[in-house]
């Protein structure tokens, strides 16, 4: 399996997605600049976290006419998967390739700490080796992590279980409605969510709970493509 990260100007987390890759699943990972035009050969492609473009206009409306975004619609088209982490995801909901956005948090203030989530979904490519309903624990660190919808959109993610990840308990640090962290396309191979999970890929960085997002991953790409889980 092949993985693309996506780098912008601006973005800071692109090295921790290629790192995570590398030391959860060893499999093949490239960077690829803003710029690029053909994504043809990858399988996953992410979307880091960071500020794109320095977030001048507003968190990932820029990045969102980059030209590497016209080949991450035709991915997403195609059915591979695709991970927004944090400003890539506000770069998502931007490219209209999931619903909703991602509005300044309650209270004004830029947000950074482990924070419990409920998985909501885990009948996802990117959450299969989860257990439903279980908490998890991955940090955040935005300030502009709220995200909004309105009622028909958000009843449109319940009826169709596009909620993959909440803020468990009372412990929604943004202000998110219904406590969301995290949401799909209705065909659930476009995931965004505002925690990084990964951040947490190992115990010794406070947390492994990202780790599965990256098992997840493959094992749902190698069942796809009839590879042994060994293969």
């Amino acid at each position: 399996m092949k993985f693309a990260v996506l780098v912008f100007p601006g973005s800071n987390c692109d090295i921790d997605c290629f790192k995570a890759v590398e030391q959860t699943i060893g499999q093949e990972v490239d960077y690829v600049w803003h710029t690029a035009t053909d994504l043809s050969a990858y399988d996953c492609i992410l979307v880091p976290g960071g500020f794109s473009y320095g977030d001048y206009l507003r968190c990932g409306a820029i990045a969102r006419f980059a030209n590497v975004m016209n080949e991450v619609k035709k991915a997403a088209e195609a059915g591979k998967y695709i991970l927004g982490i944090c400003n890539g995801f506000q770069i998502l909901t931007e490219a209209n390739l999931l619903p909703g956005a991602l509005i300044r948090n309650t209270g004004l203030k830029f947000r950074c700490h482990q924070s419990p989530l409920e998985v909501v979904n885990n009948n996802n490519p990117f959450t299969r080796d989860y257990e439903q309903g279980e908490i998890i624990n991955i940090p955040i660190a935005h300030g502009e992590g709220n995200y909004f919808c309105d009622d028909a959109t958000l009843a449109e993610l319940n009826a169709n279980n596009q909620i993959i990840f909440r803020y468990a308990g009372d412990t929604n640090p943004n202000g998110s409605i219904d406590n969301i962290a995290g949401v799909s396309n209705k065909a659930g191979n476009v995931v965004g969510m505002m925690p990084h999970p990964e951040r947490a890929v190992s115990d010794i960085l406070g947390s492994a709970d990202g780790k599965r997002m990256f098992t997840s991953i493959l094992n749902a790409w190698r069942e796809q493509h009839g590879t042994a889980i060994n293969g």
